[in-house]
Formats: C-alpha cells, structure tokens, sequence
C-alpha cells in the first residue's frame, strides 16, 4: 500500500470494510475518517453480511478472502436478496480471470492489493455519486403537494388526499411533469394506455374529480386548464 489520503471535494460517505487483516482495516478506517467518510468495520464474512444487509451504507469494501464466508459469496447473496449497495473488491487475486469473477459475482469495481489510498478514495467515491443518480425516484413534490412512489400516499400542506388508482396515475404523470403543457393524447396514451381518442369525456372527469381533490381546500391552485392545448400542474398561473 503507498501514498496517504489525499482531499478530494465530495459528500461524506457511510462505508463497510470486510477485511480480516487488520493492518490493512486500520489503515482504509484511518484514511477514510480523515477525509470526514465514516467507517465500520468487520473481520469476517458472516458479519459483514450480517452488518451490509442489516445497515445502510454508501459503498462496501469487500476482500475475496475471508474467514467464515468469502467476499464474492457475501456480494452474491446481497444481490440475491435485492440489496444493490456497491461493492468494491479488494483481494491480491490480481489475474484477469480473478477480476472477471468478481465482477460476475455482482461486484462493481476491483482493486488488487497492494494499492494506493488515493485510488481506492477515487473508486470508492465514483462508486457513491453513480448509485446516487442511478437512486431510483420514490418521492415527487410541486409546491406543497407531496407524492411517495413507494408507500403510494399523497399529501397536500401535510393533509392527506385519497386517491383512486387512476386518479393516481394522473397526478404521478403530471408531477412527473410538472411545469410543463400535458396534452390530452399524452394523458390518453401514458394514463390511460390507449393510443385512440376514444371520443369520451374520460379526461375530463378524471381532471374534474382530482383538481376537487388537491385544490378545492387549499388557498393556491397547482391543477391549471390550458385553454386548446390540455394541462399542466405548477404553483402558480
């Protein structure tokens, strides 16, 4: 291992270190700490799966060889259990076949040691900032409006608003675009799922029954009519 942390300009990260080798653990725990990451740390591969899975961490740092249950084992059984956390793999199996399998085993990135600090910094944050933008959505806001994807409850100014499936579906749509002109075969195709006119009213009751829902007990209107071109959800006219 050579050179000491350098400071590079990212967020504090929360990090696992599955490692038995305890002079390498105190100096990846060491170097991370000075550089404001937190780091937690296990000595063998039962209780690093049992802290990843049980935890919520940023990235792992997971070595091949450990007592107990080894790192491409770990890596594959959160996988299987749909914990996507980053792993990085870190072992002195340096040959390319060794680094092939780690990868397929649901690693993200490998580092043979010896290493250098700087580098596994520069991995371990690159790891980080993708799994933040490849975050998948789960909470949509306009103004005080308020949606959870996951938990499929709306809030207007902390108040909840119970809606129908299709209603829903709408008011995720025009979240989803919040600001911008939906017309009426945006909402057809992508709400209702047809690609015809159908020749009914169906847009407009649907509209009818969620601008009472979201805006008939608030001050300010979010649900705006756009006379010959369809809708658009925003805070002001």
């Amino acid at each position: 291992m050579t050179d000491g942390p350098v400071r590079l300009d990212n967020k504090p990260m929360r990090v696992l270190i599955i490692e038995d080798d305890q002079d390498t653990a105190s100096y990846i725990v060491k170097g991370l700490k000075e550089q404001g990451h937190t780091a937690d740390h296990a000595a063998d591969g039962k209780d690093g799966l049992h802290l990843a899975g049980a935890e919520s961490y940023d990235v792992l740092i997971v070595d091949r060889m450990l007592p107990g249950l080894d790192g491409l084992s770990i890596i594959r059984s959160l996988r299987s259990a749909d914990n996507h956390t980053p792993a990085l793999i870190l072992s002195a199996l340096g040959q390319v076949d060794d680094r092939v399998q780690g990868l397929k085993s649901g690693g993200d990135d490998y580092l043979v040691k010896p290493f250098a600090f700087s580098e596994l910094l520069a991995r371990l944050e690159a790891l980080a900032r993708r799994a933040d933008i490849e975050a998948p959505l789960t909470r949509l806001r306009v103004a005080d409006l308020e949606m959870d994807l996951l938990s499929r409850q709306v809030t207007r100014d902390g108040q909840a608003i119970d809606l129908q499936p299709r209603e829903f579906r709408l008011l995720e749509f025009l979240m989803r675009h919040s600001g911008q002109v939906v017309t009426r075969t945006m909402l057809l195709e992508k709400v209702w799922d047809y690609h015809f006119d159908p020749q009914t009213n169906v847009i407009d009751v649907h509209i009818s029954r969620l601008r009472t829902k979201i805006d008939k007990e608030f001050p300010t209107p979010l649900l705006h009519t756009v006379r010959g071109a369809g809708y658009v959800l925003r805070a002001s006219q």
